[in-house]
């Protein structure tokens, strides 16, 4: 059975850093990300890591980073703005698509 466990959302001022864990079981991913959503708005990939590499939303590149240890993938964000506030969602694909419950990060001062 796959499961996908989030942590490490909360409050932080802006400027500040967060890290966001996915702890993953039950495959083997060939395809981890973080998606955010907020109310009204559709889902986007903010991060996304495969065999080949990286790839990031514009609206983060150089601010965030995303990184695997097996199937544990991080997401590190720096320099958080307020509309980065949003439930942030892991994602892994094993023949199959998988996500996690969710976490919130909100940036407000």
């Amino acid at each position: 059975q796959v499961q996908l466990v989030e942590s490490g959302g909360g409050l932080v001022q802006p400027g500040g850093s967060l890290r966001l864990t996915c702890a993953a079981s039950g495959s083997i991913f060939s395809i981890m990300s973080w998606y955010r959503q907020t109310p009204g708005k559709e889902r986007e990939m903010v991060a996304r890591i495969t065999s080949r590499g990286t790839n990031y939303a514009d609206s983060v590149k150089g601010r965030f980073t995303i990184s695997r240890a097996e199937n544990t993938v991080y997401l590190q964000m720096n320099n958080l703005k307020p509309e980065d506030t949003a439930v942030y969602y892991c994602y892994a694909y094993a023949a199959g698509a998988y996500w996690g419950q969710g976490t919130q990060v909100t940036v407000s001062s």
